[in-house]
C-alpha cells in the first residue's frame, strides 16, 4: 500500500496538481483488481487532457487553411479518439466511475476553457502558432505522466499502454516540430 501512495503522490507531482490541503479524491479500484493508486491517477488525468485537447483538435479547420496543420489535426483526431476510448476502458476495468475530479486544478498540458476562448478568435497564422504552443504543451506532459505510469503503474495493459501512448504523442510531437 505504501508503494501505491508513493506512486500516487509521483504521478500528481508529475502532472503538477498535488495541493496538500486538499489532496484530489482518488476512487478506490475494485477489491480483486491488479490496478493500483497510480494506474488510476493515470487515467484519470488522461482522460480529461485527452478530451479537452481534442476541442482543440476538431477546431483546427474553422481556424486555418494551412494543409499542414489541417492534416496533423485530422491524424490526431482519430488516433486520439481511439486512445480516449481505451483509457475510459482500462478506467471502467479498474472498476472506477468516469469523473473528473482534476476540474478546476492547474495542470500543465491541460488545453483550459480560457485557451479555447482565445483559440476561438484566432485565425490562421496566429491560430497556427497557438494551435503548436498548446498540443506541443499536452503531447509533452502526455509523455511525461506516461513515463510515471511505465515506473510506477502496477496493472500490465495499463502500463503496456502508456508506453504505446507515449510513443504515439513522441512522434506527434516530432510531426508538430516539422511543420
Amino acid at each position: 500500500m505504501r508503494v501505491a501512495a508513493i506512486g500516487l503522490i509521483t504521478a500528481m507531482l508529475v502532472a503538477g496538481c498535488a495541493r496538500p490541503e486538499t489532496p484530489p479524491a482518488v476512487a478506490e479500484p475494485v477489491a480483486a483488481s491488479t490496478f493500483n493508486a497510480t494506474d488510476v491517477a493515470w487515467l484519470q488525468l488522461l482522460i480529461p487532457m485527452t478530451e479537452q485537447a481534442l476541442v482543440l483538435i476538431e477546431s483546427v479547420p474553422e481556424h486555418t487553411a494551412n494543409p499542414q496543420v489541417i492534416q496533423l489535426a485530422t491524424a490526431m483526431n482519430g488516433e486520439h479518439r481511439e486512445q480516449l476510448t481505451r483509457l475510459r476502458a482500462l478506467l471502467g476495468r479498474a472498476g472506477v466511475p468516469e469523473t473528473d475530479i482534476h476540474d478546476g486544478h492547474d495542470i500543465p498540458g491541460i488545453v483550459t476553457p480560457d485557451d479555447l476562448l482565445i483559440l476561438t478568435k484566432t485565425r490562421d497564422a496566429t491560430f497556427d502558432r497557438l494551435f503548436a504552443e498548446h498540443v506541443g504543451d499536452y503531447l509533452r506532459q502526455s509523455v511525461l505522466v506516461a513515463k510515471g505510469e511505465q515506473d510506477s503503474g502496477a496493472d500490465r495493459e495499463t502500463k503496456a499502454f502508456a508506453q504505446t501512448m507515449s510513443q504515439a504523442r513522441t512522434g506527434e510531437l516530432t510531426r508538430l516540430g516539422a511543420r
